[in-house]
């Protein structure tokens, strides 16, 4: 294997074999100019930006804007992306030590943030934002790695405010270390393989590494190297990493943010973070991933949270089949829940589940397992044509949720959950759809698909 295979070279290259790669060569401003690109191809090709005003270096983003994407770039089919996330984790695979060094051939140290591309995307926010920074980081108590996600404000050419949640396990390890009269050591890894940023989106326990699943996601273990100003190991195949440190002690007010719904919020201050390097391949490209309710942001915790939630039903129910995180929901706070042959009463117990093992989920859905939760007509029409509301809804009034939750209160949201499985009885004339033979309708399938170069989707 090349040096490149840990990074997003390779992906991009097979988006643009398949036309999902679209190059803009003209000169692009990085404030607001590129967020309004990516928002504009939202549901479009990934774009790289081969001109940036400012910068030497390009940038690329929106590209696992969608499950067909994430499939393509874990190299598993669309409908196994679940499974191969909880696979990961329930089957780590350690890193390894890199005979390359590709991420440190460029070394900065003067002014680290100094010459990035970092794009401002939205009309209120105060300033620009690295978006797509995996952030290496290790418990000062038990030493054990961690790798999450969290958005960098960009202060100065050395400094930054880290925005992330009270309950994000690089919050709490940043605590720590303060505690300790310490600053915390953190690498933030930008371009590394879609494996690598798929796992650091996991909620893990505190002490699981998620570059050990990453391993398993990637079908090979990480390649590490020593970061040269800090005492972590970073991935060797990534586009770029930044060496800093962060202090809980000096927070920085950071004003109106986007979050996952689309919406402004004001978490008031986040954590500051000072660099002393920045490391990149030669000819590196910086990856960014448009916030707010847009699909990438949507998808890279959508499939995460899913896993968790499946693993989590299925302990309560074991015939669970399937869970689907939705896009309407931003990928955090809507699920649908795929129940096979369901008994009386498993409907609300997965309901509970849900709403146990992730505090954002407000609403749920239960199908059966004639209906792909992914797909959200049907799980509408589920919800249409076999509830009675009067029996079958769910009401929680004043349950806790995250702060990030655009209707809470005090902490507090009403959740709800519908129960569309179909019951014995409800139709004398049964729940079965009207479809032709299964097997005719296979073989029709297949000769329609022979007519076309490559199968299309709606064939699948």
């Amino acid at each position: 294997m090349t040096n490149e295979h840990q990074s997003i070279r390779p992906f991009l290259a097979w988006l643009e074999t398949q036309g999902a790669l679209q190059r803009i060569a003209e000169s692009v401003d990085p404030m607001h100019e590129i967020s309004a690109f990516l928002s504009l191809a939202d549901r479009g090709p990934a774009l790289l930006f081969e001109r940036v005003a400012g910068s030497p270096l390009r940038v690329a983003g929106n590209l696992l804007a969608g499950r067909e994407r994430v499939a393509a770039a874990l190299g598993v089919p669309e409908a196994g992306i679940v499974a191969a996330i909880r696979r990961a984790i329930a089957e780590p695979v350690p890193p390894v030590a890199a005979d390359h060094a590709a991420v440190q051939q460029v070394v900065e140290r003067e002014a680290p943030l100094g010459k990035l591309p970092v794009p401002t995307f939205f009309e209120h926010e105060q300033r620009p934002y690295i978006t797509a920074g995996v952030i290496l980081a290790r418990d000062p108590h038990s030493g054990n790695g961690n790798a999450s996600f969290a958005r960098l404000g960009i202060l100065d050419d050395r400094t930054a405010l880290v925005g992330i949640a009270p309950n994000h396990h690089l919050a709490l390890f940043a605590r720590r270390a303060a505690d300790r009269g310490e600053t915390l050591p953190i690498a933030v890894v930008l371009g590394a393989h879609p494996a690598i940023q798929m796992a650091a989106c996991l909620y893990l326990g505190v002490g699981d590494d998620e570059l050990h699943c990453a391993g398993r996601l990637l079908g090979s273990p990480v390649e590490l190297i020593d970061a040269l100003t800090v005492d972590l190991k970073v991935p060797a195949g990534a586009e770029i990493v930044l060496e800093g440190r962060l202090d809980a002690r000096d927070p920085v007010d950071e004003g109106l943010i986007s979050e996952y719904h689309g919406m402004y919020e004001d978490y008031g201050p986040g954590i500051r973070a000072t660099f002393s390097a920045m490391t990149r391949r030669e000819d590196a490209i910086m990856q960014v991933i448009e916030p707010g309710y847009h699909r990438e942001h949507i998808y890279l915790g959508a499939l995460p949270i899913a896993a968790g939630l499946l693993h989590a039903i299925r302990a309560a129910v074991p015939n669970t089949q399937d869970v689907a995180v939705t896009e309407a929901g931003a990928g955090r706070t809507d699920i649908v829940v795929q129940i096979a042959d369901p008994r009386p009463g498993q409907a609300r117990r997965a309901m509970h589940a849900a709403f146990a093992a992730v505090s954002m989920v407000k609403r749920v859905t239960v199908v059966d397992a004639d209906i792909d939760p992914w797909d959200a007509v049907m799980v509408d029409w589920a919800r249409c044509n076999r509830m009675k509301l009067e029996r079958d809804l769910l009401l929680l009034p004043l349950s806790g949720t995250d702060r990030s939750e655009p209707m809470e209160a005090g902490g507090l949201v009403t959740k709800v959950g519908f129960d569309a499985t179909a019951k014995t009885g409800d139709r004398v004339e049964g729940v079965e759809r009207a479809l032709p033979p299964a097997a005719v309708s296979a073989a029709a399938r297949e000769k329609l698909a022979a007519m076309f170069a490559q199968r299309p989707r709606w064939l699948a």
